[in-house]
């Protein structure tokens, strides 16, 4: 069931990409300045974790987490590359970004609503948004490599000024001004929704023909996102097979609810735009998915 906050975000969503497809002159304005927005909506994304508490608990579960990273940024990114490379070729490369990148921050919140561990769909954020700026430009560099023009150290250098900038700011604050951080927090969902928005009127603009010239792309994409997103599930599900199922359970939401706000602008920087697409129309399959997930949790998991 949708609250409130999910209903603005799909409207801010598809509001945004909506105007900036259908005024695509207009919006040009904004284009410069997705990469700095990401930095600033990361930073407010960071605000409620706690990073030095998570790195002290990551201690205890650190078997736990290296599987689920090695397979979360490793091994299912690689095997659904392959097996878009035989079923539907054009897809590889958005399925790859899209597979590899980092546990997005509203993880915990979706995995709380399939009765998931939150603390370790939290560390799960935490370390897998520090390694996703060496994993994913390794994994392009190998799988994609020769086949197209990406280079590796301007890909590292990107998610790493995205990533840690922000994180750095974030702990610096927390340690020197603790109350304006608190004050910060109140405001986080609004501020981030805005930059959300700008993003989006930044990135869309230069694909707005691709949109609304090529509509059966857009359905294929739509299908393509929600297989993935059920194999996500599962993946993380099994990722995790013999823990408790509150354990499996955030397996599957550390899998299915990633960063895909990072891969639009991301694959916007280096790739074409079925990438970017892909990564937009997840949003369907984000929200959509955890209600027929929670109820085969609720009913058929033990």
């Amino acid at each position: 069931m949708f609250r409130k906050n999910d209903l603005i975000l799909l409207v801010v969503t598809f509001g945004t990409i909506g105007v900036a497809i259908a005024f695509p002159e207009k919006c040009k304005a904004f284009e410069p300045y997705p990469l700095y927005l990401m930095m600033i909506f990361l930073f407010f994304s960071f605000l409620k974790i706690e990073f030095v508490k998570i790195f002290q608990d990551v201690r205890k579960t650190a078997s736990v987490l290296f599987v689920l990273c090695l397979v979360k940024l490793i091994v299912l990114p690689a095997g659904l590359y392959f097996l878009s490379l035989a079923i539907w070729p054009k897809y590889a490369v958005p399925v790859l970004l899209l597979s590899g990148v980092s546990t997005g921050v509203v993880a915990p919140f979706m995995g709380g609503l399939l009765g998931a561990s939150a603390l370790l769909v939290l560390m799960m954020v935490v370390v897998t948004s520090f390694l996703v700026p060496f994993t994913l430009p390794v994994l392009v560099k190998i799988l994609v490599g020769k086949t197209a023009e990406i280079s590796f150290w301007a890909m590292l250098e990107f998610l790493a000024l995205v990533i840690f900038i922000p994180a750095a700011v974030n702990l610096f604050l927390r340690k020197t001004a603790p109350s304006f951080t608190k004050k910060l927090e109140k405001l986080q969902f609004t501020i981030s929704m805005a930059i959300f928005g700008l993003v989006n009127l930044g990135v869309f603009p230069r694909y707005s023909t691709f949109f609304r010239e090529r509509p059966r792309e857009i359905a294929g994409a739509i299908l393509v996102a929600f297989i993935l997103s059920a194999i996500y599930h599962v993946a993380g599900f099994l990722a995790a097979w013999g823990l408790p199922k509150e354990d499996r359970l955030a397996g599957a939401a550390s899998f299915a609810y990633m960063n895909s706000v990072l891969i639009i602008v991301f694959s916007a920087q280096f790739f074409d735009p079925l990438s970017p697409m892909l990564a937009v129309v997840y949003m369907f399959p984000f929200f959509v998915m955890v209600v027929p997930a929670r109820i085969v949790s609720d009913k058929v998991l033990r």
